[in-house]
C-alpha cells in the first residue's frame, strides 16, 4: 500500500468522527506494512482532553505489538499533530510521520513550530500535505456545520 492508501485509512476513522460530532481527525499506525493502530478524535464522546486520534492509536499500537518503542512505525493522520501528539511521537519513537491538512492553530510539525527539529533523542521524518484537499474538506465541512448549527441555536448573534 502507498502513503496515499494509509491515509484513506485513516480519513475514514475521521469521517466516523465527524458523524459523531467529534472533530473529525482519524490516525493509523503501521509497522511492517501491517496497521496495528486506529484512532480518531473522542475528546467530546469520552470528555477527555487525551482523546486525540494519534494518542488512541500509539497505544492501540503498543498493546498490539507488545511494546512501547515503535521504531519501525509509520503514523499517518489527517491533521498535523499538536504538541501533546508530537512529544508522544517523540517519545514513541515514531519512525516516520505523515499528515494531510495542516493546522494554524496548533501544529506542532511546522506551522506553528516543529518539535521534531528540537534537540530530543528522536527526531521522526516528517511527511506533509498527503490527500491534503481531502483531509481539510472534511474539517472545513465540520466547522461550517457547527458554526451553522450555533447560528440557528442563537438567531440572535
Amino acid at each position: 500500500m502507498t502513503d496515499e492508501d494509509y491515509m484513506r485509512e485513516a480519513l475514514l476513522l475521521a469521517k466516523k468522527a465527524f458523524d459523531m460530532g467529534e472533530v473529525p481527525v482519524g490516525a493509523v499506525a503501521v509497522w511492517d506494512g501491517e496497521i496495528v493502530g486506529r484512532g480518531m478524535n473522542l475528546r467530546e464522546t469520552d470528555k477527555n482532553a487525551l482523546r486525540h486520534a494519534e494518542i488512541m492509536a500509539i497505544d492501540e499500537a503498543c498493546k498490539k505489538l507488545g511494546g512501547w518503542r515503535l521504531w519501525k512505525c509509520d503514523l499517518y493522520v489527517t491533521l498535523e499533530p499538536c504538541p501533546m501528539c508530537a512529544g508522544a511521537i517523540i517519545n514513541s519513537r515514531v519512525k516516520r510521520v505523515i499528515y494531510g491538512a495542516a493546522d494554524k492553530k496548533a501544529g506542532s510539525c511546522g506551522s506553528l513550530t516543529n518539535l521534531f527539529e528540537m534537540p530530543y533523542n528522536h527526531k521522526p521524518e516528517l511527511i506533509s500535505g498527503v490527500l491534503e484537499e481531502e483531509c481539510s474538506a472534511l474539517l472545513s465541512d465540520f466547522f461550517a456545520k457547527l458554526r451553522e448549527k450555533r447560528k440557528n441555536k442563537n438567531p440572535s448573534e
